[in-house]
């Protein structure tokens, strides 16, 4: 069986994380302490895709929970699902990244990454056919987008209400343009009103269900509305001084700018390409219809 690590990093990503383990546990027959409660073989047939076997048949999440703070890790600890994590798979600083992207990623993440990396090491060295790993973490916080993105670089309401959530997001695009093959990239206020009127609907029980991802030239709107704002902002220097307080370099912000630009360009370039060969085919129906009207022409003359 091929497994996966999961990490999830910050507030935003150890909430979502907490919602996947109750959702996969609840498909895989596993209740809050380990056991298997299941009704049926195949609930077990893959399960060693996310979790380990322990002794006594329990099961253990293949985890690591990372945050700056203590708060989330307590709330996790304390909640229904807490029982089933391993304790060292809980790893937390003392101060929080504040909302910096500078924090989490060059001083308060530094200093932590070390830990959360010999737990990751140990996870991976424990597997058969390692896959890969799923990082669940947020661009826009500190924590998530900061040490979310330096973790990656390591081994090679509906909207944010933070005020340097664009020099965060732009600055964790830039990393994970570098060192990520695939990103899902889902807006904030899309995620809202999707779960809405979606989420209290039961997966379980369904007779069908299928799974759809798409890459969409439309994406970029996002990548723009961020891009505007950080520019905006970066014009002004405004809150630079949080950043370079930390040891950053402006040319970092320059560079994560033009990343970006390019990104945008390229999906730009993917959509006008669509809308040139809609225009050709136009044009060939057009050529055709011509032609077939000179033939009918010719045969009634």
């Amino acid at each position: 069986m091929r497994e996966i690590v999961h990490l999830q990093i910050g507030q935003c990503g150890n909430q979502i994380g907490g919602k996947f383990w109750e959702v996969i546990s609840d498909e895989h027959g596993i209740d809050n302490a380990g056991n298997y409660r299941g009704e049926s073989d195949l609930q077990l047939e893959r399960i060693n895709v996310y979790f380990n076997e322990a002794h006594s048949h329990k099961y253990v999440p293949r985890a690591v929970l990372v945050d700056l703070e203590p708060g989330t890790m307590d709330s996790l600890r304390s909640s229904s699902i807490g029982p089933l994590f391993r304790p060292d798979s809980f790893i937390h600083g003392n101060s929080g990244a504040g909302n910096n992207w500078a924090k989490g990623h060059y001083t308060e993440g530094a200093e932590l990454i070390e830990s959360v990396m010999d737990v990751v090491r140990t996870e991976s060295e424990n597997c058969d056919c390692l896959q890969g790993f799923q990082l669940v973490h947020s661009l826009g916080g500190g924590t998530g987008s900061g040490m979310g993105t330096l973790l990656i670089n390591k081994p090679s309401p509906k909207v944010s209400d933070t005020v340097v959530e664009p020099y965060n997001a732009i600055l964790s695009i830039h990393q994970l343009i570098e060192n990520t093959d695939e990103t899902f990239c889902i807006d904030n206020e899309a995620l809202y009103d999707i779960c809405f009127p979606v989420c209290d609907i039961p997966p379980r029980g369904l007779k069908l269900a299928s799974t759809f991802i798409g890459n969409n030239t439309a994406i970029q709107e996002i990548f723009k509305r961020i891009a505007e704002q950080f520019s905006a902002m970066y014009r002004r220097k405004a809150f630079l001084h949080w950043y370079t307080g930390e040891g950053m370099d402006e040319m970092e912000f320059t560079e994560a700018e033009c990343n970006t630009h390019d990104l945008i360009a390229e999906y730009q370039q993917y959509q006008d390409a669509t809308a040139d060969m809609e225009d050709d085919f136009e044009e060939d129906e057009e050529t055709e219809v011509v032609k077939v009207t000179e033939t009918v022409q010719n045969v009634h003359l």
